[in-house]
């Protein structure tokens, strides 16, 4: 009897980031993260910016993902997400100067708040960015 496996795809507006089979997936869902193994109830959830990680076998891919949904069924996760890099295509250097320029875009004086909506939202894509990246300089 064969092994069930996943059929696992990350979309973004620009690409497929993402196509292959795994054996278990972690999503960021906005409840918290959620793991898939196959033969997951069907679901349809919403994402927020954090890493996904893509197992097969031993081999685990991480990505820094910044929003979306994922939707879950018959043994296929498929991610619809705004931006999906995974971690060996993160530019470290910019990521950080994007965490820099949001830093002190929040340190302004009477910032609106959707200014800082946003600001917010660019620091916390940073910083995904950049622990998604460390994982593969370890």
């Amino acid at each position: 009897m064969s092994e069930k496996i996943l059929e696992v795809e990350m979309v973004t507006p620009e690409k497929i980031s993402f196509r292959e089979q795994a054996d278990f997936v972690v999503v960021p869902a906005f409840q918290g993260e959620l793991g898939v193994l196959p033969d997951h109830a069907p679901c349809l959830v919403q994402l927020k910016a954090g890493e996904v990680r893509v197992k097969k076998d031993e081999k685990v891919h991480h990505f820094a993902i910044s929003g979306g949904f994922a939707e879950i069924k018959k043994n296929r996760v498929s991610l619809f997400a705004e931006t999906a890099e995974m971690a060996g295509e993160i530019d470290s250097e910019r990521a950080r100067q994007a965490l820099e320029r949001a830093r002190a875009e929040i340190r302004k004086e009477g910032i609106d708040p959707l200014t800082l909506a946003g600001a917010e939202a660019a620091i916390r894509r940073a910083q995904i960015r950049l622990q998604v990246a460390a994982k593969i300089s370890r």
